[in-house]
């Protein structure tokens, strides 16, 4: 009866699992240091996002491909498998504009500033 030897069984599923390997438990992405522009990353830059692996990169990327630049982060709740709750998640590193929030052709107030002048100390008579 086969119930009577499970050794050989055992060892092979021991065997079998030893080789895969899985995330410790815990684990987490370390996310990007700078907000992710969706408009222009490819998918190994979108992967750095906590929540966005291979699958979810690959849409967002088909999906800005097929339909155009996305205009805020919101639009990525069109991209299938991404809900409120995981766009929630991924927003803090996410952005669609350039880095820093100043889109092309705009002026930030220390770009309308004038430069600074230095003065120069009068020259001491002797």
């Amino acid at each position: 009866m086969a119930w009577q030897r499970p050794a050989p069984r055992i060892l092979l599923l021991v065997s079998i699992l030893g080789t895969i390997s899985l995330p410790a438990a815990g684990t987490t992405k370390k996310p990007p240091a700078a907000p992710v522009n969706i408009n222009t990353a490819g998918e190994t830059e979108l992967q750095r996002v906590p929540g966005i692996g291979p699958v979810f990169a690959k849409r967002i990327v088909a999906m800005r491909r097929n339909a155009g630049p996305f205009k805020s982060v919101d639009d990525l709740r069109a991209v299938a498998g991404i809900g409120q709750k995981r766009l929630d998640k991924m927003r803090p590193y996410l952005t669609v504009g350039r880095p820093g929030g100043v889109k092309k052709g705009t002026a930030t107030p220390a770009d309308k500033a004038p430069p600074p002048t230095t003065q120069t100390p009068p020259a001491s008579k002797p």
